[in-house]
């Protein structure tokens, strides 16, 4: 008996990829021109003219000193005041010096409470002023 050898049918469609790859770049090219990019701003190092050169400089505006000791004791302008009251002294001194700057001078071996004190009572009557560390010497 002779055996029957059926041979299978050779499969020889391929696919055409190319309407794909069609689309792909056409979905590419219409993703790439309706893509919107972040306008980035740089800083700006431009920098400023110099000052005029000018014979008389405006003078310096005046200070009014506070001073918190070591012993935590305080002072305007070298005359000792208590604590609680520097607020008052230095709005009665701003009318002797107007538009002057307040220096908040501390020691470094000063309580901190005094210096959270008399800046919040500064800002609370709306005094600007500057705080400088002094170091233990």
């Amino acid at each position: 008996m002779s055996r029957r050898t059926r041979k299978k049918p050779v499969d020889d469609s391929d696919i055409d990829m190319t309407p794909m790859l069609d689309i792909v770049f056409i979905m590419l090219i219409f993703f790439i021109v309706t893509a919107t990019f972040l306008s980035e701003q740089g800083i700006d190092l431009t920098q400023p003219p110099p000052p005029p050169i000018d014979d008389n400089p405006p003078p310096p505006k005046p200070a009014i000193i506070v001073y918190v000791d070591a012993r935590n004791q305080c002072s305007v302008d070298s005359n000792s005041t208590e604590c609680d009251r520097v607020a008052l002294v230095v709005e009665g001194t701003l009318g002797e010096k107007p538009g002057a700057n307040i220096i908040l001078r501390v020691s470094e071996l000063a309580k901190h409470g005094n210096l959270v004190f008399l800046k919040d009572s500064f800002d609370q009557k709306g005094l600007s002023s500057k705080i400088e560390i002094i170091p233990a010497s």
